[in-house]
């Protein structure tokens, strides 16, 4: 019989809070011209404004927005340069009514007003000041808002020597982010660039969605503390892009948490959900973990990290709890024994379950142990939700022997657990044919 596992269920629990408001683009509803006779027609309304007018609707609208956002000013005067020569028509006006034009294409959006949920984990890039044997991390975790649009968004936190956790507490603040496109081209087509600088702290960022892919969500980033082969880190992290028709999978990247660079992927494994990248090359290759068929996990190679194509399938459902579906809960996790893979079955009543699997080092197609039973499965206490009897996760983190889990409970919230390596890799089963 395998060996239990003692996991720890820490009293830490992430909620959505409807008072956390970003300041994002908004456009009234019209028709596709490049300048709108609606949008013109309320440019013109700010204009013919008497400037006492002006002053005062001005004045009430930052007042309403200075307990809980930061630069306001610079905010509106970007959001109307974003909209001058696009939606409205560029002429000469004052300064207050740039701003004021530019609230009017400006909204707060509550982006976890629903749920907060589908936490990733990485360390932390600054360990400065952190006691030995203890840990500074990064959680990212999935905010939904109005319309089940979902968003990025983060917590920072420190894990002990004795594996105790501690989560720094929320701003009341987000910041709007700078928004660029890469490379010359369209933000579709080549991504964008997200400035985050103005942020006091990681939990004021926010990333929305901004392009027409995204316009439906940005959902489940998968983040990875990734070295390359010449020792350099950054941090890359998959979500899937939804429009409200299609999915694609696109890249996020960062070495400092401040500026962000978020391109799309390739391929036809690019129309798909839940890839999760290795933490380091392998062979000289990009390795993915994804789920080509919905159904089973696949390991797929590539030379280029935006390009993913085919691959090879690694695991297919082989026990109950598993057997609709498998997919993985975030990128592995390299110990000397192996790659680390959390993953989910789906089973019965379409219960989520968090289980394990150890792949080789060398070749991560070879399966070398797998737990047989669901390290976590939904239970009375963690069953209730937004969507019934799911257990999820987009990554897990190891300091020493010790892997913290943070995972989500029925689509709304998100908490903490923590076990011992030696004890999980001591109750997974040698792999061997089903029978």
């Amino acid at each position: 019989m395998p060996s239990a596992i003692a996991i720890t269920h820490l009293p830490i629990v992430l909620r959505a809070d409807p008072a956390r408001v970003v300041l994002r683009p908004f456009t009234p509803a019209d028709d596709p011209a490049p300048i709108t006779a609606r949008a013109q027609g309320l440019a013109n309304r700010v204009l013919a404004l008497s400037p006492w007018a002006l002053a005062d609707e001005l004045a009430r609208v930052i007042a309403s927005l200075n307990d809980r956002h930061s630069a306001i000013e610079a905010v509106l005067l970007r959001r109307f340069d974003e909209v001058s020569g696009t939606m409205i028509a560029r002429q000469t006006m004052s300064r207050d009514q740039q701003m004021l034009i530019g609230a009017c294409f400006t909204e707060e959006y509550s982006f976890e007003a629903a749920a907060l949920f589908n936490p990733s984990i990485v360390a932390h890039p600054d360990q400065q000041g952190v006691a030995p044997g203890a840990l500074r991390f990064i959680v990212s975790l999935r905010g939904t808002g109005e319309g089940h649009v979902s968003s990025i968004t983060f917590r920072s936190g420190i894990i002990a020597a004795d594996a105790t956790i501690t989560i720094d507490p929320a701003s009341n603040r987000a910041i709007s982010p700078g928004i660029a496109a890469l490379g010359g081209g369209s933000q579709e087509d080549d991504g964008l660039r997200l400035t985050c600088d103005q942020a006091r702290d990681l939990s004021e960022i926010v990333i929305f969605p901004i392009t027409l892919h995204q316009s439906h969500g940005i959902e489940d980033l998968r983040l990875v503390r990734f070295v390359d082969d010449d020792g350099s880190v950054r941090y890359l992290g998959t979500y899937t892009a939804f429009s409200g028709i299609d999915i694609r999978e696109e890249l996020l990247a960062t070495s400092d948490f401040s500026t962000f660079d978020l391109r799309p992927l390739h391929g036809a494994a690019a129309a798909t959900k839940g890839m999760a990248l290795f933490p380091r090359r392998i062979g000289g290759h990009y390795m993915m973990l994804a789920r080509l068929d919905h159904e089973d996990i696949w390991l797929l190679q590539s030379d280029d990290l935006r390009a993913w194509h085919t691959g090879v399938r690694v695991l297919s459902p082989r026990w109950v709890w598993e057997f609709v579906q498998l997919g993985n809960c975030g990128s592995p996790i390299e110990l000397a024994e192996g790659w680390l893979v959390l993953i989910h079955g789906v089973g019965p009543v379409r219960n989520y379950c968090i289980g394990a699997c150890l792949l080789d080092l060398a070749d991560p197609t070879i399966v070398l142990r797998r737990l047989a039973t669901p390290l976590l499965r939904p239970g009375v206490l963690e069953r209730d939700g937004y969507v019934p009897n799911v257990l999820y996760s987009c990554g897990s983190l190891v300091n020493g022997r010790t892997l913290i889990l943070p995972y989500a409970v029925a689509d709304s919230f998100s908490t903490f657990a923590t076990l011992s390596v030696d004890d999980l890799l001591a109750a997974m089963e040698c792999e061997r044919p089903a029978p």
